[in-house]
């Protein structure tokens, strides 16, 4: 019966925060410019000796 209360109850905390600060809001269309930008450094690699 335990395992079975413990996901319950993080399943409930989690829909319970969903709706904590609100309904949903659209953002303005001052907020940002429509696309997709990426910045950053990756690197791809094999470490060894």
């Amino acid at each position: 019966m335990t395992l079975i209360r413990v996901p319950l109850l993080l399943s409930l905390l989690t829909l319970a925060a969903c709706g904590a600060d609100g309904p949903p809001v659209a953002p303005s269309q001052s907020a940002a410019k429509p696309g997709l930008a990426l910045e950053g450094r990756a690197e791809i690699g094999i470490v060894g000796r």
